[in-house]
């Protein structure tokens, strides 16, 4: 029989597990039907509650569920990595616990496999239960990315997605430590076929992700897979050597016909301060890619696992 690996990374996700579990194993028969076991790989991300209690409960109840437990909190992103790297699945699945990413999509993104397709990827036609500024926001996020990466970002794209074994072994050879899976995903290539579905809301407990650290992890997206705030920022710089230079002629030249002292001290001060604020500002791009770069050459691992069945 072939294997699909479902890989669920976990954050103070105890009241959802056994949830998730039950939800998921609704599929069962028909991937049965089809040849397929299934393989269930929960990462616990550092969690603070009974999220590894609870999945060790199901581990005695069922063998095929595994589990990875980090030492501390990682991030959603280095859990997805473990799962993948964990997975011995020859289709793979990422999903959230959750069950935002409803499982009862699961059989019609396997047939499209069948068909040939490498990998489903899933997207958000709608985002009802979410606030509007988020939304708003999320929406420029994706909009932006289409304009300055080449790298494809869909609108509402989820990280809910199966893939060949194929398409994962890709991903895995990319080992950077900033990582920005949405983009890996695009960057990496392969067949995909997209399939939309309205936004689904949490079974249980509450979502780790505020828009503080939604806003985070978009600049980690723009500076992952996009250099153009570099080329802004220099273009910025010449914009402004352009101005000055013309307002030195423009003084000089009235100081020669007119005769005026150069006055307006408060106009002076505004502009050193709005030059200052600009410096400042592309200083900050140059930061945020100088800063990717030093963590990269420190070669850490992604992750470090605490305990793992």
């Amino acid at each position: 029989m072939s294997l699909l690996s479902v890989i669920v990374p976990c954050f103070n996700e105890e009241e959802s597990v056994e949830l998730f579990y039950t939800e998921l194993m609704k599929n069962h028969d028909f991937f049965r039907g089809k040849g397929v076991e299934i393989e269930v790989i929960y990462v616990d991300d550092g969690s603070k509650d009974g999220t590894v209690r609870e999945i060790k409960k199901l581990h005695e109840r069922d063998e095929r569920v595994h589990m990875i437990s980090f030492s501390r909190n990682f991030g959603k992103e280095a859990a997805m990595f473990a799962g993948l790297e964990r997975s011995a699945g020859d289709y793979v699945v990422l999903m959230d616990v959750d069950l935002q990413d409803p499982p009862s999509l699961l059989p019609e993104m396997f047939s499209y496999v069948e068909q040939g397709y490498d990998s489903v990827a899933t997207r958000r036609v709608s985002r009802k239960g979410e606030p509007p500024v988020r939304s708003f926001f999320a929406r420029l996020f994706y909009r932006l990315m289409k304009r300055i990466s080449k790298t494809e970002i869909m609108d509402g794209a989820r990280d809910y997605r199966l893939m060949t074994r194929k398409m994962v072994d890709a991903i895995l050879s990319m080992r950077e430590y900033n990582r920005f899976t949405k983009g890996i995903f695009g960057w990496v290539g392969f067949e995909t076929k997209w399939l939309e579905y309205e936004n689904v809301e949490r079974a249980k407990g509450e979502t780790k992700w505020n828009f503080w650290k939604l806003l985070l992890y978009s600049i980690d997206g723009i500076t992952a897979f996009s250099t153009v705030p570099l080329m802004l920022a220099s273009l910025v710089g010449v914009l402004f050597c352009a101005v000055a230079f013309l307002m030195i002629v423009f003084i000089i030249v009235r100081k020669l016909i007119f005769g005026d002292p150069v006055s307006g001290w408060p106009s002076l001060v505004c502009i050193i301060l709005m030059t200052g604020g600009v410096q400042f500002f592309c200083t900050g791009i140059l930061g945020q890619y100088l800063a990717k770069t030093y963590m990269e050459v420190k070669n850490r691992p992604i992750y470090l696992t605490k305990e793992e069945i």
